[in-house]
């Protein structure tokens, strides 16, 4: 395996593990039929995003 010539400070490492952001992910409700949805995510309840159908949903019996 390689070595590294020179050692890579503290604060270099540091640098470059800040990119990682444990966050929950923003949950808002759907505005046609009040399901729990991802933002910026197409209902998976009834299809609609923006208050428009982009995904037609079969009936269940």
């Amino acid at each position: 395996m390689p070595h590294p010539k020179r050692k890579i400070s503290k604060t270099r490492r540091d640098k470059r593990r800040t990119h990682y952001k444990a966050v929950v992910s923003t949950i808002i409700v759907c505005s046609n039929c009040g399901a729990p949805v991802l933002y910026h995510r197409v209902c998976s309840e009834c299809g609609f995003y923006k208050g428009r159908l982009t995904i037609e949903k079969a009936a269940t019996a």
